[in-house]
C-alpha cells in the first residue's frame, strides 16, 4: 500500500498543468544615465525629472482593489554599476510618520516604508525584496517558491537615505548588480513591483494591482530596457582579525577570511576559512510546552547566503545541525530554469560526538510551467567513516493565482534502513483575505532516527491529517478596523494504526481603531506518550499600537499540559527613547502545579539599540532563565565603514551559552576587524 501510495505521489509530483492568464501586465522601461547621483534622500538631480515614473498605487488592504488613500509615486534609473529607485511620498499629516527603529531589518510593517521587489530572472519564482523608511534604515531579504518562503536574514551590500519634505517624505535606493543574480545581455526584462505601508490606516498599496497575495512574485509588473552588458567585480574578499580576552582563559587570536567569486552575474562560489560564530548574538529562551525540540533560526552568516532554497516542509536539511566549522565552500544560482545550491563544510571537534564531522548538502530546483518548481535535495553527514542522510523530491505546483498544490517524497539512510521514507501533499487555496488547506503526511518509524542528523524532524512514526482555515474581515467602520479568525484541526496515527495525537485550535484577534487589539486563543488536545493525556490552553492578550513599531502587550494564558497546570503570563514593549535610543523587553513567567523538578520560571529578555548613525552603534542583549539560573549578557560596538560587511566590532559577554543551558563563559572581550577587498 505505502509503494502504491508513493508512487501516485511522485506521478501528482511530476505532473504539470496550466496557469490561468492574470490581469494585464503593467510596464515600465528603465532609463540610464551617466550622471551621478548623490544618495541622500532628496530626488534633487535633474535626471530624475526625466527618469520613468510609476504611479496610480492600489490598495492589497484594507480595500483591496481601491485607489491608495495617499499619492505615492517611484522612478527608475540604471547606469553600468547600480539600479536606482527614488520615492515620493505624500502625506497629509507628516507630523504623524512612523518612523519606527534604526536597527538594520528593523523595519518591519508597522513602520511608514517603502518597498522595491525585484524578480531579476524574471522567472515568477524567485527574487529580491529592498524596504527603506525617511530614516534610510534598510531591511532586506530573498524570496522563492513564488513567495512562500522568504529569507529576512540576507543581507545585501546597497545604499538608501531618507528626509522630510514640505509633502510628506522622499527616499532613495541605489542597488548593486553585485549584490544580486540576474542574467547578463541587452534589454533584459525583470519582474518589478513597489509598493508603500501607510501605518495610520493599515494600508498595503501596490504599483502592480489589485494582488491576491502580495508575496507572490507572479503577481508583478514588468521592468523592461536593461542592458546589462556591464563588467562586474567577480572577486570579494573579506578577511577579519578576532582578539579574545577571555576571564581565566589564555588570551586568543584567530584570523578567517570570506571569499566570493563571480562566474557569472546569475552564478557565485563561497568560501569561509574561520568564521567568526563567537559574537554572533545568542538564542532566546523560549517556553516549550511540547515534547518536541525546538526550531531555531539560523543566524550565521555563511549559511544564511541561499538558505532559503534549503526550506521544506520536511525538513532535510536544518543547519543548525552544524556545529563551529573549520571551513565550508558553496555554490549557489541560477541558469536555464535550474537553481541550484551546494555546500560541504568541515566541523570542528565540538561536535555532539566529539569528532570533526564533513556536512555535504545538494539542493537543485527546476523551473515547470508558470510559477511551478520540482526540486531534489540530497543532505550528508560523514563522522568516523559513517554516513547519514537524507534525499528528496518535492514541488509546488500553481494551476491557479489562487490554487496550489506542494508536495514532497523522501528517503533516510544510517542506522536504521527501513520504515524509513516520508512524504507529504497539501493543496491549498490562498485569496487576499482567505486562506484553507488540507495536508496528509506519511513518515516512517525509523525516518527522523536517521534525518536528524542533518535534518530537523520532531516527531515521525505518523499518519497525519492536518487542515487550516483563516479569514480576515476589514471592517473599518465603529471602533473595530478589522476581525482575524484562524483555526487549525490536526490528528495523527501511528503506523500501527493506534491514535496517538488530536488538536484543535481556535483563535480571534480584533484590531480596534483606538489602537487596541484583543488576541484570544483556545485549544484541546490528546496526545499519547507513557499514558493518555488530554491538554487544554486558553490564552488572552490585549495590545496597544501593535500596528506601529512602538507598541505593548500583555497576555495570560492558563490550561492543563501533562497532568501539570500551569500559568503563563507574557508581556512584551517595543519603544523609542529617544530618536536615536530604542528598547525592546520581554517577559515570560511560567508557573506550574505540581512542580516536582522546578520548572516554573521567569524569563526577561532586554534589547537596547543605540544609532549614532547607520553604521554607528551600540547595541546590548541580556536575558535570564530563573529556572536554570541563567544570565546571558552582551554588548556591541560596531562603526561600519564598508556596510554591511566591512566593520569595526568591539564585545563583551558574560554567560552565553547553547539555548536551554545555564552557561558559565566568564566576562569575556573580543575586538574584530573585517575589511572588504
Amino acid at each position: 500500500m505505502l509503494k502504491r501510495t508513493s508512487i501516485f505521489l511522485l506521478g501528482c509530483i511530476l505532473s504539470a498543468g496550466l496557469i490561468v492568464g492574470q490581469d494585464r501586465e503593467f510596464r515600465v522601461r528603465a532609463l540610464k544615465t551617466d550622471e551621478p547621483l548623490i544618495i541622500d534622500g532628496a530626488l534633487n538631480e535633474q535626471i530624475w525629472e526625466k527618469a520613468p515614473a510609476v504611479s496610480g498605487y492600489i490598495q492589497f488592504e484594507p480595500n483591496r482593489g481601491d485607489p491608495s488613500s495617499v499619492k505615492t509615486e517611484a522612478r527608475i534609473l540604471y547606469d553600468d554599476t547600480h539600479l536606482y529607485v527614488g520615492f515620493v511620498c505624500y502625506d497629509p499629516d507628516p507630523d504623524k510618520i512612523v518612523l519606527g527603529t534604526s536597527q538594520r531589518d528593523g523595519l518591519l510593517m508597522g513602520t511608514d516604508s517603502v518597498t522595491v521587489t525585484l524578480d531579476t530572472y524574471h522567472d515568477k519564482r524567485t527574487g529580491y525584496y529592498f524596504r527603506t523608511n525617511i530614516r534610510g534604515v534598510q531591511h532586506d531579504g530573498r524570496v522563492s517558491d513564488n513567495g512562500r518562503v522568504a529569507d529576512v536574514n540576507w543581507d545585501g551590500i546597497w545604499k538608501s537615505a531618507g528626509t522630510r519634505t514640505e509633502y510628506g517624505w522622499s527616499a532613495e535606493m541605489a542597488i548593486p548588480f553585485t549584490t544580486i543574480k540576474f542574467n547578463r545581455g541587452k534589454d533584459q526584462i525583470w519582474g518589478f513591483q513597489t509598493s508603500r505601508y501607510f501605518p495610520r490606516n493599515l494600508e498595503k498599496s501596490f504599483w502592480f494591482g489589485p494582488v491576491a497575495d502580495y508575496r507572490k512574485m507572479s503577481e508583478m509588473g514588468i521592468l523592461t530596457g536593461l542592458d546589462l552588458d556591464m563588467a562586474e567585480k567577480k572577486l570579494q574578499i573579506i578577511p577579519h582579525v578576532l582578539t579574545r580576552l577571555q576571564e581565566e582563559e589564555k588570551t586568543v587570536f584567530e584570523a578567517g577570511l570570506d571569499a566570493r567569486y563571480d562566474f557569472r552575474p546569475s552564478l557565485s562560489g563561497h568560501l569561509t576559512v574561520n568564521p567568526d560564530f563567537a559574537t554572533v548574538e545568542a538564542d532566546q529562551e523560549q517556553i516549550n510546552l511540547t515534547r518536541f525540540e525546538l526550531n531555531l533560526h539560523e543566524k550565521r552568516n555563511f549559511f544564511l547566503e541561499g538558505n532559503d532554497i534549503y526550506q521544506q516542509r520536511i525538513q532535510l536539511f536544518y543547519s543548525r545541525r552544524i556545529a563551529d566549522i573549520y571551513g565550508g565552500v558553496k555554490v549557489y544560482g541560477k541558469a536555464g530554469g535550474n537553481e541550484i545550491s551546494a555546500l560541504t563544510t568541515q566541523t570542528d571537534e565540538s561536535d555532539l560526538e566529539g569528532d570533526s564531522a564533513n556536512f555535504t548538502v545538494f539542493r537543485l530546483k527546476r523551473d515547470v510551467m508558470t510559477s511551478s518548481t520540482v526540486g531534489i535535495l540530497a543532505a550528508n553527514k560523514l563522522i568516523n567513516g559513517k554516513n547519514w542522510g537524507t534525499l528528496g523530491l518535492d514541488t509546488a505546483l500553481y494551476f491557479t493565482r489562487t490554487f496550489r498544490v506542494t508536495g514532497q517524497l523522501a528517503m533516510s539512510y544510517g542506522d536504521e534502513n527501513k520504515n524509513d521514507l516520508a512524504f507529504f501533499i497539501r493543496p491549498s487555496y490562498d485569496s487576499s483575505t482567505f486562506h484553507i488547506h488540507i495536508r496528509y503526511t506519511y513518515l516512517g518509524i525509523y525516518f527522523g532516527d536517521n534525518a536528524n542528523r542533518v535534518g530537523f524532524i520532531p516527531d515521525d512514526d505518523r499518519h497525519e491529517f492536518d487542515s487550516d482555515i483563516s479569514k480576515t474581515f476589514w471592517l473599518k467602520k465603529g471602533f473595530l478596523d478589522r476581525i482575524a479568525y484562524f483555526s487549525n484541526y490536526n490528528a495523527y496515527w501511528g503506523v500501527d494504526k493506534i491514535l496517538r495525537s488530536w488538536d484543535v485550535l481556535q483563535s480571534l484577534t480584533f484590531d480596534f481603531q483606538n489602537k487596541f487589539s484583543l488576541f484570544v486563543h483556545h485549544n484541546q488536545e490528546y496526545k499519547l506518550y507513557e499514558k493518555d493525556f488530554r491538554n487544554h490552553r486558553t490564552k488572552a492578550e490585549i495590545g496597544y499600537n501593535t500596528r506601529e513599531w512602538q507598541s505593548a502587550a500583555v497576555g495570560y494564558e492558563l490550561g492543563k499540559n501533562f497532568n501539570f497546570n500551569f500559568s503563563l503570563i507574557s508581556g512584551r514593549v517595543q519603544q523609542k527613547i529617544t530618536e536615536s535610543l530604542s528598547l525592546e523587553y520581554n517577559l515570560t513567567k511560567l508557573a506550574l502545579d505540581p512542580d516536582p523538578e522546578n520548572e516554573s520560571t521567569w524569563i526577561h529578555v532586554l534589547r537596547l539599540h543605540q544609532f549614532f548613525t547607520k553604521d554607528l552603534y551600540v547595541k546590548l542583549f541580556f536575558q535570564t532563565n530563573s529556572a536554570i539560573d541563567k544570565q546571558n549578557i552582551q554588548v556591541i560596538f560596531v562603526y561600519r565603514f564598508q556596510p554591511p560587511f566591512g566593520l569595526v566590532q568591539l564585545a563583551y559577554q558574560k554567560g552565553t551559552a547553547e539555548f536551554g543551558e545555564r552557561g558559565k563563559q566568564g566576562h569575556t572581550l573580543f575586538l574584530k576587524f573585517a575589511y572588504v577587498f
